[in-house]
């Protein structure tokens, strides 16, 4: 079973703003697999389907950002699941807007959600899907992540969370090593 987690912050006022890209990516991948999201004692969006034949769980921790890593831990638990079969979704401040990039293991980057879920689950070999958000000179990161896309933005954004949820797909049915190979060259323009 894969557990493929998408990273932003709960409520109304986060929605669609640069720091949940991983949200809106795992809720196109439950769109496209009719899985339903539901909510889980408030700690967490998750729902149960497959993709290609293989049992997935996507989820969405409900907690602020860098307060995934315990939601995590839990999750990887409750299911059995080794975290070499974890998949997390997240922005990236350090890439164009639009790119894709897929990681087998590494650092956080100072992601604070990544950062999480490595000192909770101490481990560093999980899966990234890291989707570029750019970077605007001048703007603190903690306030640029937290605002929405700008009107020339939205397109490439749209069509990176499509080759998002395409990446998803491809790790899960085809491997990591050929989904990587697939997908981090690609810049959506």
């Amino acid at each position: 079973m894969w557990l493929i987690v998408g990273l932003g912050n709960p409520g109304r006022k986060y929605s669609g703003t640069r720091h949940n890209v991983g949200f809106i990516a795992t809720e196109e991948v439950a769109g496209r697999h009719k899985t339903d999201l539901v909510e889980k004692r408030g700690r967490y969006r998750i729902g149960r389907g497959s993709i290609e034949g293989h049992e997935v769980l996507l989820a969405e921790p409900l907690l602020y950002m860098n307060m995934s890593g315990p939601v995590i831990k839990d999750l990887l638990g409750k299911f059995d699941i080794r975290p070499d079969n974890l998949i997390v979704i997240h922005d990236d401040l350090d890439m164009e807007t639009g790119k894709l990039r897929i990681r087998k293991t590494g650092s956080s980057g100072g992601h604070k959600g990544v950062e999480s879920i490595i000192q909770s689950i101490g481990s560093k070999d999980f899966i990234r899907l890291k989707i570029g958000i750019g970077r605007e000179e001048g703007i603190p990161a903690e306030e640029y992540v937290l605002r929405k896309f700008g009107r020339q933005e939205i397109q490439v954004i749209k069509e990176s969370i499509q080759r998002a949820a395409d990446a998803v797909e491809a790790i899960v049915s085809e491997g990591i090593n050929k989904a990587m190979n697939r997908f981090n060259s690609i810049l959506i323009m």
